[in-house]
């Protein structure tokens, strides 16, 4: 492989493993905020035990979260830096923006939450974590606002002294259409990553504790994790169901090559389930629900879907066309020629994420139904349940980004900058090659780190209720310690 088939795969598996904890510290942020204030607002013990419990648990997902996440805006210097250079003055705004206020605001309000206990009054230390959660989701739109120009470019003016884009109008990136959707869509699938922990872990505590103390305060939990995947997977499917639309409006090719479809249908129908041939070309056998395409489409169940055969034309034509106004070191050579994506991977990223998402779906609507009447899970078959109700939403969103990422190629910013023209010239393959197999080898060592932290923390379920320590009891000389 080149330097740009290694800086791919780099930044993939960087960016995939780095995405494993933003949807569980937003989701995990919301959750402990609510059991505090639950604390706060009725005394409830159980509220402040689940608050402190699910608070340990964030906490490891941000520390990981965060180790994870420095590496990725290195990567736009290193392995590429002529998309930096060309578009630099336009990402780089939103990601600043991030860093600056964001990200500070997490970690500064999250010190103060962890170290707080007993030395800030009650409300103000309840309100911290909820300063955390704005923090989160403030970060989550800085960052999706970067994405969504490389998705949609909008708000900028092509220098030709420079040779660079740049930027004409900030309030356009920040309200890009594509960004707009996308935001609430990334919100609600981070919640139901959120509550499918909480399902999964007080499921599994419910079941060790069925017979003891803590088997109602682990039952309400269960409810509670329940009731939020289940809502959020609603919004999710709604939201979902909207940028579809969008993206079938300012990238019809990324569309097209969800469903592999080749030639323009009306009406088009969806493919549950298609064996074809190895580069998906070909189609041998499927199984197609009709009309639901044009649906997901264009909101017409007679819509027209055009056809990746028909749509490549226009993608040639748009590379020619930026090729000729910005200069064929932006334009370049689309290196596979095809115009378009890898047709098995966005066709089954497409799937597999929405059939993890449908997954916790149904695990909500069964646990709720288990828990009717005082009911507890206590069959072996629920362990499957409370293992696999975590790791679906988190799938879902993982094959969520591969398919958004990977259905906009062969551009980098699409219509504006492809994927070849965006690498560093200067940095040679073994250069890519080392630094890819050092950052896998150090985050599957990170990996077996959160993992562990995670089941220890998991195992050793909520701490005996003691009663918090008042701002006036606390001797003010004492050294500050972590609450845990």
């Amino acid at each position: 492989m080149d330097a740009l088939d290694l800086a791919r795969w780099q930044f993939a598996v960087t960016t995939v493993y780095h995405f494993l904890f933003v949807p569980i510290t937003i989701g995990l942020s919301a959750v402990t905020g609510w059991y505090h204030v639950g604390w706060v607002r009725s005394r409830n013990e159980d509220s402040l035990r689940l608050a402190k419990f699910f608070g340990k648990l964030f906490t490891i997902n941000f520390a990981l979260g965060l180790v994870t996440g420095i590496v990725q805006e290195f990567q736009f210097g290193m392995n590429w830096s002529a998309y930096s250079r060309f578009v630099g003055d336009i990402f780089g705004a939103p990601l600043a923006f991030e860093a600056l206020l964001a990200f500070f605001l997490e970690s500064t309000f999250l010190g103060l939450w962890i170290f707080g206990w007993g030395k800030l009054p009650e409300r103000l230390h309840a309100s911290l974590m909820w300063i955390v959660h704005i923090g989160t989701l403030l970060s989550a739109y800085f960052i999706l606002a970067a994405n969504s120009f490389m998705q949609h470019p909008v708000g900028y003016r092509f220098n030709p002294r420079t040779g660079r884009a740049e930027m004409s109008d900030f309030i356009a990136v920040l309200t890009n259409k594509v960004q707009l959707i996308t935001f609430p869509h990334v919100i609600f699938s981070s919640y139901m990553v959120g509550g499918g922990v909480v399902l999964g872990v007080s499921l599994y505590l419910l079941r060790k504790h069925s017979d003891g103390a803590d088997r109602g305060m682990y039952r309400r939990a269960v409810k509670n994790g329940a009731v939020l995947a289940l809502v959020a997977s609603v919004l999710v499917c709604v939201t979902g169901d909207v940028q579809g639309k969008i993206m079938t409006e300012v990238q019809p090719m990324k569309m097209a090559a969800a469903e592999a479809l080749y030639d323009t249908s009306q009406p088009a129908s969806f493919s549950v389930f298609t064996i074809g041939s190895l580069n998906g070309d070909q189609e041998i056998f499927s199984v197609r629900i009709p009309h639901l395409l044009s649906f997901l489409a264009t909101g017409d169940v007679n819509g027209k879907v055009e056809g990746i055969n028909q749509l490549r034309p226009q993608e040639r034509a748009l590379a020619q066309k930026v090729t000729d106004r910005y200069g064929p070191e932006v334009g370049a050579l689309v290196y596979d020629r095809t115009y378009t994506p890898y047709i098995p991977l966005t066709y089954w990223s497409f799937r597999l994420m929405m059939g993890m998402g449908f997954l916790l779906m149904a695990f909500s609507v069964v646990v709720l139904w288990a828990l009717r009447r005082g009911g507890v899970p206590r069959s072996r078959g629920w362990t499957w349940v409370a293992v696999l109700a975590p790791i679906a939403p988190v799938l879902a969103m993982s094959f969520g980004w591969i398919f958004t990422e990977t259905g906009r190629q062969p551009w980098i910013v699409y219509g504006l900058m492809t994927t070849h023209a965006g690498v560093s010239t200067s940095v040679s393959g073994a250069t890519v090659a080392t630094s890819l197999i050092v950052y896998t080898l150090l985050y599957a060592v990170l990996m077996v780190v959160e993992v562990r932290l995670f089941l220890t923390y998991v195992r050793r379920g909520a701490e005996p209720f003691s009663p918090p320590v008042g701002p006036s009891d606390v001797d003010d000389d004492a050294p500050l310690q972590f609450a845990y």
